[in-house]
């Protein structure tokens, strides 16, 4: 068990030993230490052997010179030249923010990044500014479309964050496929069977092997299959992979560089890196911020009064799982897989640091 800012403090200075600045290292360290308090253990310490693989195969770089190709007074093109993702995301996201103050929205796709993290965290910056955030990222290509058994898109998250005035903020973030590829890998680590639906074979025949990916197999989309809606999770994952690479400029599909160190960078490409896509909505651009955000207290407070299904408990709004799991693993501690914990402290003793419960 493990106390969240025993994690953030050794996953800072991890980072600022591969060469970051302590400014990007902290970013790497929230983003990473959230996930892990959100329950999103994929995109959490699971990560860190990949990112260093990464960084160590020069795919990442730690002083990278992030810069705006473009702009106008509500868009902006960042390149993140193969920067930690999170750290274009995150600067690019302020941007935003300040823009949409005068303006009343901004929208900006970033080039030539990589894995950026969990999209809830930068949707949900717009909220202490009464504003709603969204962010969305394109990904390795592990997911086939519809009727294919070709990898064609990533798990393309996409997140909405809209502020509230007692009640807790609506916060959505989730992929475009049942699971992500981070949680396939717990699964295997766990010894645990995907549910069907989840992935297939190299042949598209459904499997429930989570190690199916290294053996050719693909992600389906959000649905499973045609006959549960499969198409729509593909026209959603494809209008993230849109937003996020042909507006930046980024690799789309399956020329997106894949974002761990196993698998090499194809040698034909669309664009440059990977590509996300944030934007800042200002409320009062649209009506006074009081009245709508206790017009969103009403919304959450009549779906929470809605009579749950036999066997629930309650029914559940957007963002309070997330929010649930955060108050009490910093109450009680964050638990690590110990394959896991072998794995951070092998990278620890190597870049001569100490990791211990």
């Amino acid at each position: 068990m493990y106390h969240y800012q025993y994690l953030y403090d050794f996953t800072t200075q991890l980072f600022e030993k591969i060469g970051c600045s302590k400014e990007d290292a902290t970013v790497v360290a929230e983003l990473l230490v959230g996930a892990e308090l959100r329950n999103i253990p994929s995109h959490g310490f699971l990560r860190i052997p990949d990112y260093i693989k990464m960084w160590e195969a020069g795919r990442i770089k730690t002083n990278p010179n992030i810069s705006v190709v473009r702009e106008t007074l509500s868009t902006v093109v960042i390149d993140a030249d193969s920067c930690f993702g999170m750290i274009a995301a995150k600067k690019a996201m302020n941007l935003a923010i300040e823009k949409a103050k005068t303006v009343g929205t901004c929208w900006i796709a970033i080039k030539n990044s990589t894995h950026f993290g969990i999209a809830g965290y930068y949707a949900m910056m717009a909220l202490e500014h009464d504003m709603i955030g969204i962010a969305m990222t394109n990904a390795n290509p592990l997911v086939a479309p519809t009727f294919s058994i070709d990898k064609m898109l990533g798990t393309n998250p996409f997140a909405v964050a809209i502020p509230t005035q007692n009640q807790p903020p609506f916060v959505a973030d989730f992929a475009t496929t049942p699971i992500a590829r981070g949680k396939l890998d717990l699964m295997g680590k766990k010894g645990l069977k995907a549910p069907l639906g989840f992935v297939q074979d190299k042949d598209g025949n459904p499997s429930t092997n989570p190690d199916i990916l290294k053996q050719g197999g693909a992600i389906l989309p959000l649905g499973g299959d045609y006959e549960h809606g499969s198409h729509k999770g593909y026209c959603m994952g494809a209008i993230v992979d849109i937003f996020s690479s042909v507006f930046s400029g980024a690799n789309f599909g399956p020329f997106v560089p894949p974002q761990v160190p196993y698998l090499a960078v194809k040698a034909e490409s669309t664009g440059e890196g990977l590509g996300h896509f944030l934007g800042a909505m200002q409320i009062d651009a649209f009506q006074d911020a009081d009245v709508f955000k206790s017009q969103m207290d009403n919304w959450i407070t009549t779906f929470r009064n809605s009579k749950p299904a036999e066997g629930q408990e309650k029914v559940l709004i957007p963002g309070d799982p997330e929010r649930e799991s955060e108050i009490s693993k910093k109450r009680d501690g964050i638990v690590l897989l110990p394959s896991l914990e072998e794995d951070i402290k092998q990278i620890a003793t190597k870049y001569g640091l100490e990791f211990k419960a």
